[in-house]
């Protein structure tokens, strides 16, 4: 409605402006008109007295001819006339009222017509000279005047009747502009507005119908295209992104079972001591002079190495098994814990030190388990492998901090938890830290990975609403921070 609104204002203006313009055009034509209309009567006036005067004067003399012009009072009332003497000087009865431009002017022989100021009532009047040369008549005029007030007044009337019927017009098409203003475009345009907001909200079902065979009508019918190309679009976005997660999903999956592949080495090794401690006991159960209590102990120790047994394929199953996201208040501090003794025996091998820091009170927080032990199984595995064979420390430290997302990142300030993940390795390059997160991007040798550690973990952090930061220099080892929302 407001757009109908503004049209039919803008065309009420409109009409308004041009029938204003016309009628002071015509006020002004009409002023015009009654001045040039006392103008011409007065010179006919003169014109028909001007003979007769001249051959009274000649015959009767001066005093009659004054009387004469004096002694119609019905002219008088409307037209003033009376004989005034070119050369008489200022002050005399007939000393004319005229500039000297206009009095050389009749002089010459002229008829010359003016109008003169408002005197103190407000009245002004019309001027006609009508030049008497004569013998034996001396230089002068016949001067007529009229009062413009009975014109002036009869167009104040014709004024008012106009800006009435004006002001009638203007209101008739005002009405008439605002009844075809709301149907036409009031009532579609807001049907338009109502569609786009809920086309806005993600509404994109339903149509639009609109029989106006104009361009609004048009707008519609391309609105309803738009919604079908949305409903279209999400479809197909709804679609990519199911492959993609699923993609995404596949990708972290084959991630874990490399992992699965490094780590296993390391658990066959810590295998052998439990299995070889359970071949061992089984033979001296069979051997015939095992007392029944010594049968009872070897017992007891064969199940508590298969239980440990059972332990380890349990957790390296759990690792390798593909989940989807399922959150849940989870102890990180346990969970760094969990995969440090996962990682137990590929850091032996690498002769590293593990150790997990932080307060015992640390809230849970809401996260899915299996993404967030993938994510420090990376970076521990990369911390491991960076470290050199002489051995080293990986330290992961885990503490709350209020802290402020870096530029780039889908993130806000706030509480979060702070996982370190801290290597005494060879570092990183300059070069390489602004694409260690990259896929498939890797400084290692050919065989020992596939760039898809960092890239992974740093998908699933951001999932989580968080991010990944490093530090690290060459020879001094690195810092992994992975930031984690707390509430």
């Amino acid at each position: 409605m407001k757009l109908a609104r503004k049209l039919t204002l803008t065309l009420l203006l409109g009409i308004w402006g041009v029938l204003g313009v016309h009628a002071f055009f015509e006020v002004a034509r009409e002023e015009t008109a009654l001045e040039e209309d006392v103008i011409d009567d007065l010179r006919i006036i003169g014109r028909a007295l001007k003979p007769a005067l001249v051959r009274l004067w000649q015959r009767e003399g001066q005093v009659l001819a004054m009387q004469v012009l004096e002694y119609d009072e019905e002219m008088h009332r409307r037209v003033r006339i009376r004989w005034v003497s070119l050369s008489a000087p200022e002050g005399d009865p007939h000393h004319p009222l005229l500039r000297p431009r206009y009095l050389r002017r009749v002089a010459r022989g002229e008829e010359v017509s003016w109008l003169s100021d408002p005197d103190a009532k407000g009245e002004s009047r019309a001027y006609v000279y009508i030049p008497i040369m004569l013998d034996p008549l001396p230089p002068g005029a016949l001067e007529l005047s009229e009062s413009l007030a009975p014109p002036r007044e009869f167009l104040r009337e014709t004024v008012i009747r106009l800006g009435i019927t004006t002001g009638a017009m203007a209101l008739v098409s005002g009405l008439v502009a605002l009844l075809v203003g709301v149907y036409f475009v009031g009532r579609p345009m807001r049907r338009l507005a109502e569609r786009a907001r809920r086309i806005g909200e993600g509404e994109l079902t339903g149509r639009l119908e609109l029989t106006q065979d104009d361009e609004i009508g048009e707008l519609a019918h391309e609105m309803n295209a738009m919604s079908d190309r949305l409903s279209e679009a999400q479809d197909s976005i709804e679609r990519e992104t199911q492959a993609r997660i699923q993609a995404l999903e596949a990708l972290r999956h084959a991630d874990r079972l490399m992992t699965v592949g490094k780590l296993a080495s390391g658990i066959a090794h810590e295998l052998g001591t439990p299995l070889n401690v359970v071949a061992g006991r089984a033979r001296m159960i069979q051997d015939p002079g095992c007392t029944p209590e010594e049968a009872q102990v070897n017992a007891r120790i064969i199940v508590e190495q298969s239980e440990r047994i059972t332990k380890i394929i349990r957790q390296l199953l759990d690792f390798a098994r593909r989940r989807g996201p399922q959150k849940a208040p989870v102890s990180v501090l346990t969970l760094a814990r969990q995969t440090l003794q996962l990682l137990r025996p590929m850091a032996q091998k690498r002769q590293v030190a593990t150790a997990v820091e932080g307060p015992e009170d640390l809230p849970p927080v809401e996260v899915d388990a299996n993404q967030i032990q993938q994510v420090l199984t990376n970076l521990a595995v990369n911390a491991i492998q960076a470290t050199p064979e002489s051995g080293g420390t990986l330290v992961v430290t885990v503490h709350p901090v209020q802290a402020t997302p870096p530029p780039g990142e889908d993130a806000q300030p706030g509480a979060y938890l702070r996982i370190d993940v801290t290597d005494s390795g060879h570092g990183i390059r300059p070069e390489d830290l602004g694409r260690i997160f990259e896929p498939f991007y890797t400084t290692k040798d050919v065989g020992e990975g596939t760039g898809l550690g960092l890239s992974v973990a740093y998908g699933i952090v951001r999932e989580h609403g968080g991010w990944i930061t490093v530090h690290s220099q060459p020879g001094q080892g690195s810092t992994f921070s992975v930031f984690l929302p707390r509430s």
